[in-house]
């Protein structure tokens, strides 16, 4: 990034603070590290983008260059993503509940349809016969293991719903099953894999012989911080540390499993006494689908931001607040109730000298919890009005999830840059042009 901070600097002062840089390239080297980890392991699998974490239109078109699918969830992700170019048959749609807007899209379009309830399985049938068409879905269930999760049919449902898919083959197709889980555990995520297995077999054996497909879903974790460094943060943490003295005690894990090494986990899990999870699908004719949003956008982004003001407290409260133009609307982890712990760099036109210099960082907008960085941080030299702070890594859910324009302020635009060969001049373009 210092080979191209005139370039940086450069691009915020011209397209405005905050600003989101997006980099396609790196998107597309982390598809190839899935398809390869996944290849390794054994596994027959599709490779789904989870859009929504992440509204640029060029990961859209990375995946569509690459033949891997896009997972939407709403009418204007479907469209987004038709119109990147990813046809109908490699889109699934999830999310509880569609409109019969969506499910008509869907069906026009042959994408594959995860359906959370029998109300919403018969909507979509009927929605099929007035087209004319056959719907490809998916049964979401619940897990054993997150039995009362808001997401997906019960043990009793799930067979009323295979019941349905048989009555109604005319117009349905039973593809397969997925489920929803939170969390990051390999272990709950293989052995919610290993029921929906088990799901397929018995929806084969009472007629519906295309239930070959389990969807595992997202949950692929990043890897941030060194596993070491991340037990000693935590082992230190203390609210002394925030401004406001602030509680967090639910972050995400930033010093977990890479994705590569979640993927490995899950599909090497031992099943049925001993087998992998990968060998057990392969013997029952069983393929995969993975939909990770995160875990693609692995250092595909970030986002900078002009510092407005800076409120030096250090001679009565110890540290100062840095003030930005822009808001934490466009770093979402506040929304989870917790904070974004990556420090950001400082990027300053004329660096002073070196001193610790601790500051929070707060956003320009009228409320009181309107904080980027809640933490103390200890910056490498003070920090001035017009200098730039650069949050890295926030492809992944932080850019654009709660991103409003509250005061009338514009969203912020994001900057599409490809760095091409060595030696080779960055390239530059509005993303969606």
């Amino acid at each position: 990034m210092a080979d191209h901070r005139a370039l940086l600097a450069d691009l915020l002062d011209g397209l405005g603070s905050p600003l989101h840089v997006v980099l396609p390239e790196i998107f597309e080297e982390n598809v190839g590290s899935l398809r390869q980890a996944l290849a390794e392991a054994g596994a027959t699998a599709d490779v789904l983008f989870a859009k929504k974490a992440n509204k640029a239109d060029c990961y859209v078109t990375s995946a569509t260059a690459l033949g891997i699918g896009v997972d939407v969830a709403s009418a204007p992700e479907l469209v987004k993503a038709l119109a990147g170019g990813v046809p109908g048959h490699r889109i699934g749609i999830s999310g509880p509940e569609k409109d019969d807007a969506l499910h008509g899209l869907a069906v026009q379009h042959g994408c594959l349809v995860a359906v959370d309830s029998v109300g919403e399985l018969r909507r979509l049938a009927a929605t099929a016969r007035l087209a004319q068409r056959q719907a490809a879905v998916l049964l979401r269930s619940r897990t054993t293991t997150q039995p009362a999760s808001r997401f997906g049919l019960s043990a009793a449902e799930r067979d009323v719903a295979v019941d349905v898919c048989g009555e109604l083959s005319g117009h349905i197709s039973l593809r397969g099953f997925s489920f929803h889980l939170n969390g990051y555990s390999t272990a709950e995520r293989a052995t919610a894999a290993d029921e929906m297995i088990g799901h397929c077999l018995d929806a084969r054996r009472r007629g519906s012989p295309s239930a070959q497909l389990v969807d595992i879903g997202g949950g692929l974790p990043v890897r941030y911080v060194e596993p070491q460094l991340w037990d000693d943060f935590l082992r230190q943490n203390e609210p002394a540390h925030y401004h406001g003295a602030k509680d967090f005690t639910d972050f995400y894990p930033y010093g977990g499993r890479s994705a590569a090494q979640a993927v490995r986990a899950i599909m090497a899990y031992p099943v049925d006494g001993g087998q992998s999870l990968a060998a057990k699908a392969a013997r029952h004719g069983i393929r995969f689908a993975v939909e990770p949003g995160r875990a693609l956008l692995d250092q595909a982004g970030f986002t900078m931001y002009r510092v407005q003001q800076v409120d030096d407290r250090r001679a009565t409260d110890g540290y100062a607040i840095v003030t930005v133009a822009g808001s934490s609307f466009s770093l979402s982890e506040q929304w989870f109730n917790s904070d974004y712990l990556p420090d950001p760099l400082l990027l300053s036109a004329q660096p002073g000298a070196a001193e610790v210099f601790p500051a929070c960082v707060a956003g320009s907008t009228c409320l009181e919890s309107d904080m980027l960085t809640w933490r103390k941080i200890g910056f490498p030299r003070p920090v001035r009005r017009g200098d730039h702070l650069v949050y890295l890594n926030t492809a992944g859910y932080q850019m654009d999830s709660n991103e409003s324009p509250f005061h009338d302020a514009a969203l912020p635009l994001k900057a599409v840059i490809r760095l091409g060969g060595e030696g080779a001049r960055p390239r530059w373009r509005l993303d969606g042009i």
